[in-house]
């Protein structure tokens, strides 16, 4: 497959348009918002970049490069392995609902779209529950995507939903959000070179070490008036 090739495919997997209802979550940033932590595009690029930086590069990125891997080296066992310790981080209902539902919603379309081979089509369609990392790692396998570039794009994807949920949620201007996603590119690439050491690291280097974006997903379970479910 040629870089161009490569480039299509991972536009086409990390798209908003991708059927798979990242969309319908906020996870937690909704429960900010209601708290007051977050209530203007300043507050929201900083919920953004310290969930970018302090959660998503120490714990859910290093994981994403582990089953990348894992699913490279057809290593089955491996990949059960990761998907359920994943699943087993997640500190609330919400967040465990979500990273399940969009897990097999993206290993449905795997399926459906015929990406890769059947021997990873039939792995990944075994895993039940399978968490969203897990099945996004199986698709960039599977379309024949670099690990780097993968999770780039995993990142990136994350970040461009906390920011279109703070568009409906904060409220802020389409222009505001642009903004926010262009300051926060150095981010993705710091988290990414920090989820690569941190995977590279023996044994690997996780820290689940959360406890704001615990209690203020928990609380969202309860909160009177919701746009998200999570």
């Amino acid at each position: 497959m040629t870089q161009l090739s490569q480039l299509i495919s991972l536009l086409h997997l990390a798209s908003p348009a991708l059927p798979i209802g990242g969309f319908s979550y906020s996870q937690g940033l909704e429960a900010a918002i209601e708290c007051g932590l977050v209530h203007d595009a300043a507050s929201a690029e900083q919920w953004v970049r310290s969930n970018l930086l302090d959660v998503q590069a120490q714990c859910e990125a290093p994981v994403w490069l582990l089953l990348f891997r894992g699913w490279q080296a057809r290593d089955a066992a491996g990949v059960a392995q990761w998907n359920d310790w994943f699943l087993a981080t997640r500190e609330s209902a919400e967040l465990r609902l979500e990273t399940e539902q969009m897990g097999w919603s993206l290993a449905r379309l795997v399926a459906q779209m015929e990406w890769g081979d059947g021997a990873l089509r039939t792995q990944l369609a075994a895993l039940s529950p399978v968490c969203l990392p897990t099945a996004f790692a199986a698709a960039c396998v599977a379309l024949g995507v670099d690990e780097r570039d993968g999770l780039a794009a995993y990142c990136f994807s994350w970040a461009e939903n906390q920011v279109a949920a703070a568009l409906k949620a904060v409220p802020l201007g389409q222009v505001a959000g642009q903004h926010i996603l262009r300051r926060l590119h150095a981010a993705v690439a710091q988290a990414v070179g920090e989820a690569l050491r941190r995977a590279d690291a023996g044994p690997p280097a996780l820290s689940t070490f959360s406890p704001m974006l615990g209690l203020l997903s928990a609380r969202h379970e309860t909160q009177y008036s919701r746009l998200f479910r999570s």
